[in-house]
């Protein structure tokens, strides 16, 4: 593993940073690790996300047909169940 720097740091920004991570139970060196670390992650799931946005995968099918057939299967579901209504 490498080693990361931060420099010129406030004394009350390293206060802070030292007091959140003592709430949570951590050095301040794993409270910092953390936050690089979640920040690293969110980044990639919205890259994901963003590629996933740009294509169709798996499916031609609409929303509506999703949905409807989603109501479909439930209505057929909740039929051989015997329920009826939302009295139950």
């Amino acid at each position: 593993m490498v080693a990361l720097q931060i420099r010129d740091v406030p004394e009350d920004l390293r206060d802070r940073l030292a007091a959140i991570a003592s709430e949570r139970g951590q050095s301040l060196q794993a409270y910092l690790f953390d936050l690089v670390n979640d920040e690293v992650r969110r980044r990639d799931n919205l890259a994901v996300m963003e590629r996933f946005s740009q294509k169709r995968y798996g499916t031609r099918l609409s929303v509506d047909d999703v949905v409807g057939a989603l109501h479909r299967e439930r209505a057929e579901r909740e039929a051989a169940l015997g329920m009826f209504g939302g009295d139950e």
